[in-house]
């Protein structure tokens, strides 16, 4: 049954967490952090803080549920996009705690976000959720520094990233959540254009798109990235119980 509200997604992402431990599935890693992102954004609905919250509610939701029905799809063996089968299928591959963030960072926000929010306001101007959309990325952007924070106690060499930035054009290295919730509005008035099976054209099309880069993130290109994140790898936490203990703990400055 499809989440209706917040809180239903809330606890949703909780039994998802709950089961990745029990499966020692890596995918726990990104629902953590989504969970921590959603109730973000559910303070700032019970404070009233954007325009429309009863609307913004309905967009989280309906956001949360492209998240769920992957998931369901993957589990139940069931055809799913692309780039979420890839994500999927990493659970349980030696990848860096940040590759598994990226891969549901990326099939989530690149795929799903533009498409829930032209269903969101279909049949009317998607002009008008504009604003609400953009304070989103604020709320996030408050966000970032604790993840670094936790992040860097459990992964003490993923600076090493930071300082090939500057370095390498490789997309694990310059994936940036605002560059791709902007990708994602402009993904969404196209698909508010056009009917239904245009739409879901385009969406197959962004979908080959977002594969593209997770297949990227999963198998970086450039050497020195490779060589880098098996050393991050090598020194940063293993055990997924622990992992998300830190992600859960207060921060302390």
């Amino acid at each position: 049954m499809s989440c209706k509200t917040v809180d239903e997604v809330l606890n949703e992402l909780d039994l998802i967490i709950d089961n990745s431990l029990k499966e020692n599935s890596f995918i726990g890693i990104f629902a953590y952090v989504y969970r921590r992102t959603t109730a973000q954004i559910k303070t700032e609905i019970d404070h009233q803080q954007f325009e429309d919250n009863v609307r913004l509610e309905k967009f989280d939701v309906l956001f949360a549920n492209l998240f769920f029905d992957a998931y369901d799809q993957y589990r139940l063996q069931e055809p799913s996009s692309l780039s979420w089968k890839i994500a999927f299928e990493a659970e349980h591959e030696n990848l860096t705690i940040i590759q598994h963030i990226l891969l549901g960072m990326n099939a989530h926000i690149n795929l799903d976000l533009g498409n829930a929010a032209a269903l969101v306001m279909e049949g009317e101007p998607i002009q008008t959720l504009e604003k609400d959309f953009m304070k989103i990325n604020d709320i996030l952007a408050g966000l970032v520094g604790e993840m670094q924070l936790k992040l860097g106690r459990l992964s003490p060499l993923i600076f090493l990233l930071d300082w090939i930035g500057g370095r390498t054009q490789d997309k694990i290295i310059n994936f940036s959540m605002a560059k791709a919730r902007e990708q994602s509005w402009n993904t969404a008035n196209k698909l508010s254009d056009l009917d239904e099976v245009d739409r879901e054209a385009k969406i197959l099309e962004v979908d080959m798109i977002v594969t593209a880069l997770s297949e990227i993130i999963k198998r970086p290109i450039t050497k020195i990235v490779k060589y880098v994140l098996r050393l991050i790898k090598l020194f940063e936490e293993k055990n997924l119980k622990r992992i998300i203990e830190v992600f859960e703990e207060p921060l302390r400055l």
